[in-house]
């Protein structure tokens, strides 16, 4: 039996009860129709979540964002081809969508650790620039099981010693001039060390390309609120002496990122 309401086809596929029965509408919609002809939508609609305001945020993704930074098994066990590396995986996925729309030929990465995220970085790169290196720097040596993987060996250089230290970026400097760069800062995150960061790098970036400021999330931003000044501070204040950058909030899109504020653009 087919009954036309306003004017839905309607399908049955429910036994009666009472005087009513349940019906699906051809969009979907679950309805109980009366024996008068009458119906009503079985639940209520509810109004569509509005996900892109700071109410949302503070309820939903805040309270998110902070169980998955304090839990001990989320991004500080990751792993790329068995490398520990302490990533989000949002923040990956924005970050290869960078590399590949910008193609540079250098990513500068401080902060190696063990290397995993040197290693991810170049499988990405190999991929829209064969040529392409990066050059990631740290104080301390961990990457040795790294080096073993043949898309490093391939791609990235190591440099030890403090990513400010001039010999350090006066190298860098020169391995990079006249080239497209990306840089990502991913190392000491106190406020001053990341300006010192910021100030060395930034000149390197080249119009269009980002200079990416991580973790950024510490010191109450809404993480780690005893971790003091840090990468967040060292961005606005680096912001405010500086129009070549801004933030790109389309890459926040996700609305879990642990960079908030940190994908700078370079624009002019």
């Amino acid at each position: 039996m087919r009954i036309l309401v306003l004017p839905v086809y309607l399908f049955f596929f429910a036994s009666i009860f009472q005087a009513q029965q349940r019906a699906v509408t051809d969009t979907g919609e679950r309805i109980i129709l009366n024996t008068d002809g009458t119906w009503k939508h079985l639940e209520e609609k509810t109004e569509e979540i509005k996900t892109n305001n700071t109410e949302f945020e503070k309820k939903v993704v805040d309270p998110y964002h902070q169980a998955f930074y304090n839990s001990p098994n989320t991004w500080r066990v990751n792993q790329w081809l068995g490398i520990l590396t302490e990533q989000n995986p949002n923040d990956v996925w924005i970050t290869q969508e960078i590399i590949v729309e910008t193609r540079p030929d250098f990513i500068i990465e401080t902060g190696t650790l063990c290397g995993g995220s040197a290693a991810l970085w170049s499988t990405i790169l190999e991929q829209i620039n064969p040529r392409g290196r990066v050059i990631t720097i740290d104080i301390l040596d961990q990457a040795q099981q790294a080096r073993k993987l043949p898309i490093v060996q391939k791609h990235v250089d190591f440099l030890h010693g403090s990513s400010t230290a001039a010999d350090i970026v006066d190298y860098v400097k020169y391995s990079v001039e006249g080239k497209k760069v990306l840089v990502i800062l991913d190392s000491d995150h106190s406020k001053q060390h990341v300006l010192n960061e910021l100030a060395a790098y930034a000149p390197l970036v080249n119009v269009g390309s980002y200079l990416i400021v991580q973790d950024t999330n510490v010191n109450g931003h809404p993480v780690d609120r005893t971790f003091g000044p840090g990468p967040m501070e060292a961005v606005t204040e680096f912001l405010a002496a500086n129009s070549n950058f801004v933030p790109d909030k389309g890459r926040e899109r996700f609305m879990f990122t642990m960079n908030p504020n940190g994908y700078l653009k370079r624009i002019r």
